[in-house]
């Protein structure tokens, strides 16, 4: 009887350790999704002021079309990506879009005056913050998660449960658009 003991023991004490495991790493990998779905909520959040600010800006500088087309072109890009790499592709396009946007701004100074479109660009300023913040606390998430199922014990079965490595979120080599008056 003494000898079944400890083999029990044994056993009983690693499907202890997988089972603890297997629920930090479920804990993690929802970590990380929460964490990427609030930076989605934020993108749409920045998606949609895009039109409030383009309809204050169309009433001043209507010759500028092109522009308005871009920020709605980016916006629907924006909208329908599914994945990590086509939302930093749809990214890039709204922070060149937001670019061209703003130097519309610096050709005709009386937007600067209009306080509809300063509220909107402070809007906008508030949002990209969020994001900013959205974007590192994703990213935060992720390192722990990696980290734990690159780590061992964990190592050994996070690949045979189905845990694999996350996806960091890259900002776009244009970083975001500049604001300069």
């Amino acid at each position: 009887m003494k000898k079944l003991i400890l083999p029990l023991v044994v056993v009983v004490a690693l499907v202890a350790v997988l089972f603890s495991g297997y629920n930090g790493l479920v804990r993690d990998e929802e970590a990380v999704n929460g964490k990427w779905s609030t930076v989605e909520t934020q993108l749409q959040r920045r998606s949609d002021l895009i039109p409030n600010l383009v309809a204050t800006v169309k009433g001043y500088a209507a010759q500028e079309t092109a522009i308005y087309t871009a920020l709605a072109d980016a916006r629907a890009k924006l909208a329908g990506a599914g994945n990590i790499a086509e939302t930093e592709e749809a990214q890039a396009d709204m922070n060149d879009a937001i670019s061209r946007l703003l130097v519309i701004v610096e050709n005709y100074p009386e937007l600067k005056s209009n306080t509809n479109f300063l509220a909107l660009q402070d809007e906008l300023a508030g949002t990209e913050n969020r994001i900013a913040t959205a974007r590192t606390d994703y990213n935060e998430a992720v390192q722990t998660y990696n980290t734990k199922i690159k780590s061992l014990p964990t190592a050994l079965y996070a690949g045979l449960l189905g845990f694999s490595p996350k996806d960091y979120f890259e900002a776009d080599e244009n970083g975001n658009p500049n604001v300069e008056f």
